[in-house]
């Protein structure tokens, strides 16, 4: 059993060369938990090992919040995506030790739910089975794909629980920067209980209105998150000027694309009082301490964007009621999910109202506390 420390080196990181074709990534397991770790493979043509060791360490910062007894973990391989049959065949046989050894690891960005099964099926992996755990009685696609807006639930429950600690009563205006399948969901969310989406970015810019139809922009948009700007609804209005959507007069930002996506030569621009990391490694640190010293709010996203890492976590530890039919045990991981974001933002904007500067290291050291007891 080991809960790590900020300051702490990784578990072990692995370099990946290799196995019958070649490839060049990283896997880095930065904790382990009763021999257990976990986190997605992220696929770009400039990822590298600093960045797959931050993502590592917050895989471990949201388990530990989360009160999962798993360690964190991440995959990088550097590619374009070009030929991803053999590129995940290549990954998988090289994982393979990892991933029958306790390392489960699974889709992040740039990697699908088929490239996983690509990888999981060349090792010869099945998450249903492991030595010392009783089986799963589903298999890993019949768990998971009916949890594909878990995150976005739980990024949508940090915004709203931050509106509500803050006292706001009336609609918010929300921007999404991202429109993946966790801004979209996040949309959605928000949506529905009444607040206002006026803008959303893609890769191709930003669009923006009064009050955008996010189920007519959700129609027109293809599973990379991309908008189709020739069917845009009338009266919206488009700009592909970079950052556009931190113009935009909001009360919350969703961050839910790229990483760094605030930082430290845009944050001046930053307008919305609330910003909610629906990504990972969503913003630089000098640009979450310059947004609380204008007097913003920033959940992080080592606690608003658990849900899909947790749903996977509270399977690979059995947590989950699997006993439960289909529709009661994805309502359960969703209510689960919810509850400890709700939870933890909840903590975590008490501790940051009885201090200045960062507040997420005392909420770390408490959840850290709690697990070893």
């Amino acid at each position: 059993m080991s809960f790590t420390e900020d300051s702490q080196e990784p578990a072990f990181v692995t370099h990946l060369n290799g196995s019958g074709g070649a490839i060049k990534g990283w896997v880095v397991v930065d904790t382990l938990v009763d021999g257990l770790a976990m986190g997605g493979v992220r696929m770009t043509p400039h990822v590298t090992e600093e960045e797959v060791r931050g993502l590592a360490r917050d895989m471990t910062d949201k388990f530990t919040l989360a009160g999962l007894r798993i360690g964190g973990a991440k995959g990088g391989i550097v590619s374009d995506g070009g030929d991803r049959e053999e590129t995940f065949r290549t990954f998988g046989r090289t994982v393979k030790p990892l991933l029958h050894g306790g390392i489960h690891l699974g889709i992040d960005m740039g990697v699908t739910p088929a490239d996983r099964a690509v990888f999981f099926a060349e090792a010869g992996y099945d998450p249903r089975y492991r030595l010392g755990a009783p089986d799963m009685p589903v298999d890993w696609r019949t768990y998971y794909e009916p949890l594909i807006d878990v995150t976005g639930h739980g990024v949508g429950v940090a915004a709203l629980t931050a509106l509500e600690a803050g006292g706001r009563g009336e609609a918010a205006r929300v921007v999404v920067q991202g429109f993946g399948a966790v801004g979209r969901a996040v949309a959605r969310f928000l949506e529905e209980r009444g607040h206002v989406v006026v803008a959303v970015a893609d890769v191709q810019g930003t669009i923006s209105a009064d009050r955008l139809p996010v189920a007519d922009l959700v129609a027109i948009t293809d599973e990379f998150g991309r908008i189709d700007r020739s069917r845009l609804p009338q009266g919206v209005t488009t700009s592909a000027e970079p950052d556009a959507w931190l113009d935009i007069d909001a009360d919350v930002l969703v961050l839910a694309a790229q990483k760094h996506a605030l930082n430290a030569g845009n944050v001046h621009r930053l307008r919305a009082a609330l910003v909610v990391e629906g990504a990972n490694l969503a913003s630089e640190a000098e640009a979450r301490e310059k947004a609380r010293a204008a007097g913003a709010t920033l959940v992080p996203g080592v606690i608003a964007n658990i849900g899909g890492a947790g749903a996977a976590a509270l399977a690979v530890t059995r947590v989950v009621p699997f006993e439960l039919a289909a529709d009661a045990r994805k309502a359960w991981v969703f209510d689960w999910i919810g509850d400890r974001v709700r939870e933890n933002t909840r903590a975590l904007l008490e501790i940051a109202a009885g201090r200045a500067g960062d507040p997420l290291p005392e909420l770390l050291a408490t959840r850290r506390g709690e697990l070893l007891r």
